[in-house]
């Protein structure tokens, strides 16, 4: 955590030119049965920490209930899909209560948490 500030203030405070924070979600897009996530621009690509797999993903459709999904990196990108998931209306990342989560970018700093829905209250999820 420590260093996660440290890198803030150098950024923003000092004005340094550095990577400062990991991926930050922009918006998204449906396509095809898939999610297509997309991240505000950083010279440090989308990258998997520990694995080779990205956890922390979970997706619902048209009945708001969430299911663990799969997710690629597809160069500045991540989709997300689950053959749960016919037609997928929501991706949350990092959003259940402590999820193993390893999206990262190449300087090894962590993605924060984001959702691409607004539905009020606790939503279902399902394992």
């Amino acid at each position: 955590m420590g260093k996660r500030l440290a890198l803030q203030a150098l950024r923003h405070t000092y004005g340094q030119d550095i990577v400062a924070e990991g991926p930050l979600y922009d918006s998204y897009r449906i396509e095809d049965g898939r999610i297509r996530i997309y991240f505000k621009p950083s010279p440090s690509r989308p990258a998997i920490k520990e694995g080779r797999e990205l956890r922390g993903f979970s997706i619902a459709g048209p009945d708001k209930i969430f299911h663990w999904a799969e997710a690629l990196i597809e160069g500045d990108e991540v989709v997300v899909h689950s053959p749960k998931v016919p037609f997928p209306i929501a991706v949350r990342y990092a959003w259940a209560d402590n999820p193993g989560c390893n999206l990262v970018n190449e300087e090894g700093l962590p993605a924060t948490p984001f959702r691409t829905d607004d539905w009020p209250g606790t939503t279902i999820h399902n394992r």
